[in-house]
């Protein structure tokens, strides 16, 4: 085979392969929704939301009182702003 058709039989062998895999996943997915239908579940209700278990948005819990669009809700990496101020942050609950 020369250099030209062995890259056309890997295009077409991974064209081939993608579409099994979408194949297979769908067919996983039907019995998985049969099994939990029968047993008076949703696929919803056992796994989770297919989300990936994200949350709402946090309520703003720290209000920069210089700047009150500069907000913080206690989640992550304390902001420069309040890092910035010192002491206690408690002085800049909301």
């Amino acid at each position: 085979m020369s250099l030209k058709d062995l890259r056309s039989l890997r295009e077409r062998l991974d064209d081939a392969i993608a579409a099994r895999e979408q194949q297979d996943r769908a067919e996983v997915k039907a019995k998985l929704a049969d099994l939990a239908s029968k047993a008076g579940f949703s696929v919803g209700e056992l796994f989770g939301t297919a989300r990936g278990g994200k949350r709402g948005a946090s309520p703003v819990k720290f209000r920069n009182p210089k700047d009150p669009t500069q907000t913080w809700t206690g989640r992550g990496r304390k902001p420069n702003w309040l890092s910035e101020a010192g002491g206690d942050i408690e002085r800049f609950r909301v």
